[in-house]
């Protein structure tokens, strides 16, 4: 298993001291699926117990995973979000290289990395990409999301700290919007997978709750789990007897997405 970095390039007018974006590739050779995991930390770091370990489980599933290091740029709300959308055309391009189905590719995000992976699911676009000499169009676009303990909304219930990281404090009332998950949704979004924890007092459980409602209203076919206890930033909690439950049902999940 490879675990060296693959450097993912950025604008040259983006003014930033935080080294570049890159993919930590954790593929297992008999498949054909992946996900792109998105560690949390209010985009100011990114929680490790929330990156590779969870790599590995997904290996251990036989489902191939990248780890995103994404920008920390406050107050510079593309950064991240360009991070995101440039991964997923990344690991769309190569493909072919990976062994892997351009239409099996899902993020996976944790708190803001959770917001990360619903905005990049829900704000994407196609861009020219170069490989191999050949160029060609690439959706940013995932197929799946799972969403654990999100951070959806930079509205009330979202959570302050990553808003004024991402945002600032005098970000306009269009940004606000444009950065609250639930607002991007449409008929497009791809099938969703998300969970929370009802006594999570860091990130308010109604993130979670405001996406589905979104989702359900633009017909996008999604499961959700709110777990009675556990409180916030636990990761896969595979020994926790109520939230550690999740790691199974997301891979029923995935499985009946045909991962």
């Amino acid at each position: 298993m490879s675990v060296e970095k693959i450097w993912i390039d950025v604008e040259e007018d983006i003014n930033t001291t935080e080294e570049k974006a890159y993919l930590l590739p954790f593929i297992v050779d008999s498949s054909d699926s992946v996900v792109i995991v998105l560690p949390g930390g209010g985009y100011e770091h990114r929680a490790d117990h929330e990156g590779a370990p969870v790599a590995q489980w997904l290996n251990e599933h036989g489902i191939s995973a990248f780890v995103l290091h994404y920008r920390l740029s406050p107050k510079q709300q593309r950064i991240p979000l360009e991070d995101g959308k440039r991964a997923i055309r990344y690991v769309r391009a190569h493909a072919a290289e990976y062994g892997i189905d351009p239409s099996k590719i899902g993020i996976l995000g944790f708190s803001a990395g959770g917001h990360l992976a619903a905005i990049t699911g829900t704000v994407y676009e196609e861009q020219s990409i170069t490989v191999a000499g050949i160029t060609q169009s690439i959706s940013s676009r995932p197929d799946a999301m799972i969403l654990c303990y999100p951070v959806i909304t930079m509205k009330h219930y979202g959570h302050e700290g990553s808003r004024l990281a991402l945002l600032g404090s005098d970000a306009s009332e269009e940004q606000i919007a444009g950065y609250s998950a639930e607002q991007r949704v449409t008929a497009q979004t791809p099938p969703t997978f998300i969970w929370h924890n009802t006594d999570d007092d860091v990130v308010p459980v109604q993130n979670s709750l405001q996406m589905a409602l979104a989702l359900e209203q633009h017909h996008v076919p999604f499961e959700l789990h709110i777990y009675e206890s556990g409180g916030h930033g636990q990761g896969l909690a595979l020994e926790h007897p109520v939230m550690g439950n999740w790691t199974k049902q997301c891979m029923i999940w995935l499985q009946r997405q045909g991962w």
